[in-house]
């Protein structure tokens, strides 16, 4: 059941834009499970493992801090990977998070 849960954050999160973020808690909302943004957290976690590539430096938490960083090769890389795509940070944190908030929920029910 974790890895059929796991698999379907990874969809959501491979549709996530370039220059955009979401939010573990927004991921598990559109999966019909808002109380699991922690198990949203895990599968982010084992992400550098699966295949196709899953772009994990885009989920950061609800407050659009880089929560995750400790995951990635470096403590560095995930904000180096958001900085590429245009996304400022300082200090752990996403200037103008609402900007490039992405809600899966929306975004996914405008087809």
């Amino acid at each position: 059941m974790a890895s059929d849960f796991f698999e379907s954050v990874y969809q959501i999160v491979r549709l996530i834009p370039k220059g955009k973020v979401s939010t573990y808690g927004a991921i598990a909302a559109c999966l019909g499970s808002k109380s699991s943004s922690r198990v949203v957290g895990y599968a982010m976690n084992a992400a550098h493992r699966v295949k196709p590539k899953v772009p994990a430096h885009r989920v950061v938490n609800r407050n659009g801090r880089l929560s995750g960083k400790m995951h990635f090769e470096t403590p560095f890389q995930m904000e180096e990977l958001l900085k590429k795509e245009g996304i400022r940070v300082k200090n752990d944190q996403i200037q103008n998070f609402k900007q490039h908030f992405w809600d899966p929920t929306e975004a996914l029910t405008l087809d």
